[in-house]
């Protein structure tokens, strides 16, 4: 089948900056392997112009689906008439889709990917004591599946203290069985850490935790999806922890996200 045509079903990868982003050349590979003919585009926009950003895509008709990234999850959800209650309870979405009426529709499968990664790689959540550095979007969605795969303690640092308050209230209440508390960027006594900023994308970052306390029985996770190791990463391998990087999370939340956006639609009709 030919692709892009005017029949063509859009979808966006919406970040800032969005060079890093691999969702597009994901799908679009999809595409092209299940014939169908739609596309995936990458679009960037200043953080000050969202608001006119946003609702020009709303007017393009033919956009079905977007992904979201940093910095956007949280305002993308503000947008949105309803969700999912992955995306609900951490009012974030990574993932949106268009409703009959034109209108957003929100989810959120950061969790589900991280959670999923993890177990197919062996690392078990239940029962750990979990340092997650990082609570605005992904790490929102992280920490409420960490407490409901069964983590015995989290603690949640952020250098925003009060978004890190905000968000161990919601998971306490949800898990009362979790123990979740905001602390330092200290993996001491810690059994899983994990990495849930965007600190590692580029090679000038600091590192985002404290690794002088990295125990080699420690499994370090970063949900930074290139480099494929990150400096925490590199860093958390010589000491001998075992490392779980960014990408195996995205690779499942793509079957979820492709089942989501329905994109193997039948029933097209001329935009």
């Amino acid at each position: 089948m030919m692709r892009g045509t005017g029949k063509a079903d859009v979808f966006v990868m919406l970040a800032h900056p969005v060079g890093h982003a691999k969702s597009p050349g994901i799908f679009n590979e999809i595409f092209e392997a299940r014939g169908l003919d739609s596309l995936m585009v990458p679009l960037s926009c200043r953080p000050e112009d969202f608001d006119s950003f946003w609702a020009g895509l709303t007017a393009a008709e033919n956009v079905r689906g977007v992904i979201v990234s940093v910095p956007y999850k949280a305002a993308v959800f503000e947008k949105c008439s309803g969700g999912h209650d992955r995306a609900m309870r951490v009012r974030s979405a990574n993932s949106v889709r268009r409703n009959p009426d034109g209108s957003w529709y929100a989810d959120n499968f950061d969790g589900v990917g991280f959670i999923d990664a993890l177990s197919a790689a062996g690392h078990q959540v239940a029962g750990k004591r979990v340092l997650q550095v990082g609570a605005g979007g992904a790490g929102a969605s992280l920490a409420y599946c960490l407490a409901e795969a069964g983590a015995a303690e989290i603690r949640l640092s952020d250098v925003d203290a009060g978004r890190a308050e905000t968000l161990a209230a919601l998971v306490r209440r949800a898990f009362p069985a979790c123990r979740i508390a905001v602390g330092p960027a200290d993996p001491t006594g810690m059994q899983v850490v994990v990495n849930a900023t965007p600190m590692g994308l580029n090679p000038s970052d600091p590192l985002p935790l404290d690794v002088a306390a990295l125990t080699p029985e420690m499994t370090v996770v970063d949900i930074i999806m290139e480099p494929a190791e990150t400096p925490l990463l590199r860093v958390a391998r010589r000491i001998g922890c075992t490392i779980q990087p960014g990408r195996p999370m995205m690779d499942f939340q793509v079957e979820a996200m492709a089942e989501f956006f329905d994109i193997d639609r039948k029933d097209r009709t001329d935009g």
